[in-house]
């Protein structure tokens, strides 16, 4: 049987669970038809280059089949008509690559980078910064004169 990979876009509004729940359904649409699904992979919710029926971003979908073309034109027309779907795009390919797609090795790639998903306030050299939890009105700001600073000089014009 032909081999194809498969991509697909689901609307933002949805929940991950149920964008999940999306892609065994169309497991199950494919298993009816007498192909097979290969492997699958959800990329989670991700921003779109242009918007698509007013949506910014959309939950993204990865499929590797193994189906005849009925199966697969059949799959298509079941998109077509579920209220969920924007976008989805099937490729045919001579072999499946090994592992993760590109997409989620970039993703892996960029969490270890940044040290998991912590997203704190930082310095210049990439260390968190000292949180100051005192009012902000008793915080030195550069625009406010302090006793061991001398007040800016106003402009004259």
């Amino acid at each position: 049987m032909p081999l194809y990979e498969h991509v697909v876009i689901a609307r933002q509004d949805l929940s991950s669970a149920q964008a999940e729940g999306l892609i065994e359904e169309l497991q199950g649409i494919l298993g009816e038809q007498g192909g097979s699904i290969v492997g699958t992979e959800y990329w989670g919710l991700r921003s779109m280059a242009y918007k698509i029926n007013k949506n910014r971003k959309g939950h993204y979908g990865f499929l590797r089949l193994d189906a005849p073309a009925d199966a697969v034109l059949e799959l298509e027309r079941r998109e077509r008509l579920h209220e969920d779907v924007m976008r989805f795009m099937t490729i045919r390919v001579d072999e499946h690559e090994e592992g993760q797609s590109a997409i989620l090795t970039a993703k892996a790639s960029r969490d270890d980078r940044r040290g998991g998903r912590d997203r704190g306030p930082r310095d210049r050299d990439d260390r968190p910064r000292e949180r100051d939890d005192r009012p902000r009105e008793d915080r030195p700001r550069e625009d406010r004169p302090r006793e061991d600073r001398p007040a800016p000089e106003a402009s004259e014009e």
